[in-house]
């Protein structure tokens, strides 16, 4: 109903408020203080305004008053006719929110006896109401007309109050900042003293500012009295300050000797509890119900505090050791998730104060959150000098910065938005522990960890090294930007590894074979490595070995070795290894390739711990298409067709088609469409192999003038040439695109550039500073400085735009928001080469020649002979980029790639990469435990329609977090909150068409099926390569993994075909270990495992 002022409506906004402020309220037209019910009209004793000198009652009618003329000014202004402005759905609107207001006072009421405000304050309350019903227009009219009452004039720069800051009370309330109380409290600092109270104005100005430049997301009142003091010392009042400080000190007094004096009300429930040193104490709770008031902070719960302290102390007896006592309350409040959203965030905090408990010098009883920031800062060299001894950091990080400047940027408060999952994965995994004890510890908090990584990645940079540091640990902390796993395992430390990915080509020979093919794969797997491989040129059965005068017995044996070799070699000694192996279509091993994930057959020939992926060129779509025949061919009798594409290879294959039936070479000829049939067979049965195309790949890249693109990655983002010589290498990470929404749904163009020019200079750091396991590695990554910076939190996006995933708009919106990632990306990724110059190979590049990824579409187009259905242009002006690269250049021959993202989504709270959401309510499982997941967005929108309690919560669990069967539910809700199976896949590929316009490289692209049904599946990928997609992923097929239903009372069956699918998939199951569940297989990956190297 409402949206955004634009610039044009301002001024013209401005000029209705300046010619309808002088009317009298009699000439104004419209009563809206009679939409209020009479009984909400009388005035209210309890609650006093200040409106300068003057003191009155609080009034309703004002409010609606207040709102109503600031809607009014605002449609008048879009030049809405006088009938449709005193509507019923606006007299509700003014209603609705008049009364919001109401309760907001009578919530603070509640703790007894009277309120004072400001009318300033009175009007932030209005304001917030107004944002809360996503009415910022109408919250913008209100703040021009605020303006012309206090000056006069209308100032077009007035808009709602927009401090980003939340103020965390004593009592862990979140109240919005007020400038004004500020103000209040430093003039009776002045008047106590008998000093003119004056520049109590300007002191409470300079405490806001400081406020608006930092970068804290909340802020305890603790740590604002010591900027008050700060200010007065600054501003030259000390005897203001002095008194200001023993004033405090008195306050913080009286507290304590109200908490020493005040009855314990939980003294039935003493607890004796043993430490690991043997030594027993009482346990009165104390600590717990401080845990509970940090945790709860800002979080709309659905419980009250005494029953939350109640469900934690849950399995507590009488006698029980710390240790225990820790994890019983920390798994009773993961418990507490499925209830509301919130806990999950609740749950995180209260593992978070065990964490700096563990960490830091600090206690939640003795010290308290207001004292987080000072611990972290006290504790920062000593973790440095520890982690540097212990040899699990770089000792460099010690020299190279100076750490003061670095430990005055912590910021503790960001840790509020983490959620369980993220900080229960970010603690097992990603945290330093210290082993050399004879207890294991963690010797780094959320934010040492941020730091330490930010300061890895910038320890060569040899101009203001602490700003980059810093601002990348800003990206970081408020969840902009994460850098891959590897990055964030190993930045920082003694072993730099922190490349994702690694692409290779194996040669037709037996030293390649057994070098490039097992013997480097050992060692970029060895150091947690990701692997994707052509094995194409490798000869098939049948074909002629010369220097034995035998036979070959084909790529099949070798791949068996390299899929134990997987095995055999783990990443880093913490999981599996991980490979793709790619081959061409034309292959004359294809079906036998096809058939290496069954299970059935002669295992000597098959691969059971590899992923495999078809290499399709675009000839033999448009045969199957034609329904044509398709001929396949060995390797070595056909050596340079693995190096052509688009017209050149259909021009070659053609010859070699003639040879063969002229009988010079070898040739098996078969229709084309039952090869596709197989394919698709086998995609549907085993996930593998994946299908990806050669030519949107090759013809798109921007490397064309120095070699070609012969596979993908293990996730199918990386499109990297390949050689004898050269292992492509890709270096990873994301942005978090729904931190970039702003309030009214719009993309955050200011901070969308910011973070992609501190994330394209850390990507490009890595290939400085990276460890190569391989020669080959090293030369192609120095030699192109290939990098892929992604995406995620689409979905999360579309949430806070209001907009389905099922929807136009919604691709319409995956368009808007890659071309301005592209456009920051490109042109940060120049200005670098201006600064440190171009990559070595640049010369000739796509780049070097003005073509941009979006003007490639049209030569795919060429090339195929047939219409790419994709829209051209864009919303941003480009030849700004583009004079920019035609002077300096590009630093990295590659650019974007969307990578999976599900381990660092997880950490950064958001939703994975570019996928739908997968379920409303579901369990996750990975290897640091299950995880009940619940759609927090879906929760605020049933809370809006107050439709959210336990029998909505009952039905969501019988029906697996789906919501077409649950009547209560509107169908908008229903539409906007469909999951992965319900979307129509022609929205997903067409999205991706939409990004893959303006990427470089590729994306990691999931396509789902819900029924089996060939006919579906062959339409799903040709529509893909159709659409000019370079490469899709998995196959995602619906799973049997349900939500625990034991807390309701009825059961759901499964009936008919997918019941005995479900029966017939788990007795065929296979057993993995935790660690095994978690590495790139079929049977992870298709159940909701993760490959954590792209991620």
């Amino acid at each position: 109903m409402y949206r955004a002022v634009n610039p044009d409506e301002d001024f013209l906004l401005k000029q209705v408020i300046s010619d309808r402020f002088s009317l009298s309220i009699a000439d104004r037209g419209y009563a809206w203080r009679d939409v209020l019910p009479k009984e909400k009209r009388t005035v209210h004793p309890d609650i006093i305004v200040t409106r300068g000198t003057i003191d009155s009652q609080f009034s309703l009618e004002d409010v609606a008053d207040a709102i109503g003329n600031s809607l009014t000014d605002l449609l008048i202004s879009r030049s809405h006719e006088e009938k449709s402005i005193f509507t019923e759905d606006n007299r509700r609107f003014v209603s609705d929110v008049a009364h919001s207001v109401a309760a907001s006072l009578m919530k603070t009421l509640e703790t007894g006896g009277r309120l004072r405000l400001s009318e300033a304050d009175l009007y932030l309350l209005i304001e917030k109401a107004l944002l809360e019903n996503e009415a910022y227009d109408v919250a913008k009219s209100l703040a021009f007309r605020r303006s012309m009452e206090k000056t006069g004039s209308v100032d077009v720069h007035t808009g709602p109050h927009s401090l980003p800051v939340r103020l965390i009370r004593r009592n862990g309330n979140v109240v919005p900042w007020s400038e004004t109380k500020i103000e209040i409290a430093v003039r009776k600092a002045f008047l106590t003293i008998k000093e003119n109270p004056e520049p109590s104005v300007e002191v409470a100005k300079g405490v806001t500012d400081r406020i608006r430049r930092g970068d804290q997301s909340f802020v305890h009142i603790e740590d604002v009295q010591d900027m008050v003091q700060e200010e007065l010392m600054r501003q030259g009042y000390f005897k203001a300050a002095t008194h200001y400080v023993r004033y405090r000190d008195e306050r913080a007094r009286m507290r304590r000797e109200e908490e020493e004096n005040a009855e314990d009300p939980a003294q039935e429930m003493m607890v004796t509890v043993t430490s690991d040193d043997g030594i027993s104490s009482f346990w009165d709770g104390t600590d717990l119900r401080k845990r509970i008031a940090y945790a709860s902070i800002g979080l709309d719960l659905n419980i009250h505090e005494i029953e939350i302290e109640r469900e934690l102390r849950r399995s507590v007896g009488n006698e029980i050791s710390e240790k225990d006592l820790k994890s019983t309350i920390i798994l009773n409040a993961k418990a507490l998730i499925e209830k509301d959203a919130d806990f999950a965030k609740f749950a995180a905090r209260i593992l978070l104060s065990y964490i700096y408990e563990e960490v830091l010098d600090w206690s939640i009883t003795r010290d308290g959150i207001d004292k987080l920031k000072q611990a972290h800062k006290a504790a920062f060299k000593s973790y440095l000098k520890h982690g540097v001894a212990i040899k699990r950091l770089n000792p460099e990080l010690l020299d190279k910065y100076d750490l003061d400047k670095l430990a005055e940027a912590f910021d503790p408060t960001a840790d509020l938005d983490f959620d369980y999952l993220g900080i229960q994965t970010l603690y097992d995994r990603y945290l330093i522990v210290d082993k050399t004890g004879s207890k294991h510890r963690r010797i780094e908090t959320p934010q040492f960890f941020w730091m330490r990584v930010s300061m890895g990645l910038f320890k060569r940079e040899e101009k203001d090294a602490e700003g980059w540091v810093i601002r990348l640990y800003n990206l970081y902390k408020g969840r902009r930007f994460c850098s891959s796993t590897p990055t964030l395992f190993n930045s920082g430390t003694l072993h730099s590894q922190l490349s994702s990915c690694y692409l290779y080509k194996v040669d037709d020979s037996i030293e390649s074979i057994m070098y490039r093919g097992i013997a480097e794969n050992a060692f970029l797997s060895k150091w947690a490595g990701g692997l994707g491989g052509s094995w194409t040129a490798v000869r098939g059965t049948g074909g002629y070995i010369q220097g034995t005068n035998g036979e070959s017995q084909g790529i099949i044996p070798f791949l068996k070795l390299h899929n134990d070799q997987l095995v055999a070699v783990n990443q880093g000694g913490k999981r599996r290894g991980s490979g793709c192996a790619y081959l061409e279509t034309w292959h004359n091993d294809i079906e036998d390739f096809l058939d290496l994930r069954k299970n059935t057959g002669d295992e000597r020939r098959r691969c059971h711990d590899m992923n495999t992926a078809n290499w399709v060129p675009d000839l033999f779509m448009k045969r199957m298409e034609e329904r044509g025949t398709w001929t396949l061919f060995r390797a070595n009798e056909v050596p340079d067709l693995h190096d052509l594409y688009g017209s050149a290879f259909e021009q070659r294959y053609c010859e070699y088609e003639q040879m063969a039936a002229d009988g010079k070479i070898w040739s098996r000829p078969l229709p084309a469409l039952e090869l596709w049939k197989s394919m698709l067979k086998m995609v549907f049965e085993t996930g593998h192999p994946w299908i990806t195309f050669k030519d949107p790949c090759n013809v798109r890249s921007p490397q064309d003038h120095c070699g070609v693109i012969h596979s993908s990655n293990l996730c199918t983002e990386i499109t990297l040439n390949t050689s004898a010589d050269e292992t492509a290498v890709c270096n990873l990470g994301s942005v978090v695109l729904d931190t970039h929404i702003t309030r009214d749904g719009a993309l955050d163009h200011e901070m969308l550039k910011e973070t992609i020019t501190v994330a394209i200079r850390a990507l490009d750091n890595v290939i400085d500073i990276n460890f190569y396991p391989t020669e080959a590695a090293k030369t192609a990554n120095t030699r192109h400085r290939p990098i892929g910076l992604g995406v995620m939190g689409v979905q999360n996006a579309l949430y806070k735009r209001n907009l389905a995933f099922a929807s136009d708009a919604a691709v319409e919106f995956n368009d808007e928001f890659m071309e301005a990632i592209a456009y920051y990306a490109y042109n940060a990724s120049s200005d670098l080469a201006s600064e440190v110059g171009t990559y070595s190979s640049y010369k000739g590049s796509k780049w070097d020649r003005g073509l941009l990824p979006q003007d490639t579409v049209d030569l795919l187009e060429t090339e195929r002979g047939r219409k790419i259905d994709v829209p051209r242009g864009g919303k941003m002006d480009w030849s700004v980029v583009r004079e920019k690269i035609a002077k300096h250049g590009m630093r990295n021959s590659n650019v974007l790639a969307i990578a999976p993202t599900a381990t660092i989504s997880n950490i950064m709270g958001t939703t994975p990469c570019i996928e739908p959401n997968y379920k409303n309510l579901y369990v996750k499982s990975n290897l640091s435990g299950d995880f009940i997941v619940l759609n927090s967005e879906l929760v605020k929108d049933l809370k809006k329609a107050n439709l959210w309690n336990q029998e909505m919560l009952d039905q969501l669990k019988y029906f697996d977090g789906e919501l077409d069967a649950i009547d209560d539910i509107p169908e908008a809700l229903k539409h906007k909150h469909k999951t992965v199976f319900g979307i129509d896949y022609e929205y997903i590929i067409d999205a991706a068409a939409r990004r893959q316009k303006w990427i470089d490289q590729s994306q990691s692209v999931n396509l789902f099926l819900a029924t089996p049904e060939m006919k579906t599946l062959s339409h799903m990928y040709r529509r893909a390569w159709d659409k000019g997609l370079k490469t899709t992923y998995y196959l995602r097929t619906l799973q049997a993994s349900n939500i625990e239903k034991s807390t309701i009372d009825v059961k759901k069956e499964q009936r008919g075909v997918m019941a005995t699918q479900t029966a017939a998939t788990a007795a065929e199951a296979k057993q993995y270990t935790a660690a095994e569940k978690n590495a790139c297989s079929i049977d992870a990956m298709l159940n909701g495992g993760t490959c954590e190297a792209c991620q």
